[in-house]
């Protein structure tokens, strides 16, 4: 049968959610062994990440059961879903890449200011006290502050990484959004198709 029959349509979009279940485990696997290596303590962060794997999990979940069973009702759902997922992602993408330095440096600046447990982590990971400046009154848990030399500020630290992991997480985005646009064509055409071993006269 040509790749565009009903076979075809359901092996790859059975392949598809295979790779956005993989894309979710890995997620929650990344998040889990942040905390158990001590590199992320931010519940928030961690917290995020999670729920994004496991949403990615359920989105994964229906689409594989709708095409395996061919549910016109779940093919729906998941279309739909599928699509407006596309829209914020490859709109968040898009801003990551289009972000300038100002721009990049105002944005580290307000999620320094409003994550503490992640503030924490940069400064101990990085080395590093304080976003611009460091103020001796604050916790800072750097190695640079039990020795004698000066503790660096974060901000440029943290700047000379902030392009290539816009860009990255960006790129990385952009080219998931495209497979999430795909997967709705797919949805779409599969829906219509009728199995050729069911009864033809059924309603599928």
């Amino acid at each position: 049968m040509v790749c565009g029959g009903f076979a075809c349509s359901k092996n790859c979009l059975c392949a598809l959610n295979l790779l956005y279940t993989l894309v979710s485990l890995l997620l929650i696997g990344i998040a889990a062994w942040g905390i158990g290596f001590g590199l992320i303590s931010s519940l928030r962060v961690v917290g995020v990440v999670i729920a994004v794997g496991i949403f990615l999990f359920l989105i994964a979940l229906v689409g594989l059961i709708g095409a395996v069973k061919h549910h016109q009702v779940l093919l729906f759902f998941y279309m739909i879903i599928l699509l407006l997922v596309f829209i914020v992602q490859f709109s968040v993408s898009c801003a990551c890449l289009a972000l300038n330095q100002g721009q990049q440096g105002q944005l580290l600046e307000v999620g320094w200011n409003n994550t503490a447990s992640a503030r924490n982590d940069i400064q101990r990971n990085l080395n590093c006290c304080g976003f611009r400046s460091f103020n001796p009154n604050d916790t800072c848990l750097a190695s640079c502050v039990k020795s004698s030399h000066p503790c660096s500020p974060c901000a440029p630290i943290i700047g000379k990484y902030a392009g290539e992991v816009l860009r990255f997480v960006g790129g990385i985005g952009l080219f998931f959004s495209f497979t999430e646009i795909l997967g709705v064509w797919l949805t779409y055409r599969y829906r219509n198709q009728k199995d050729p071993r069911a009864n033809p006269s059924a309603f599928l």
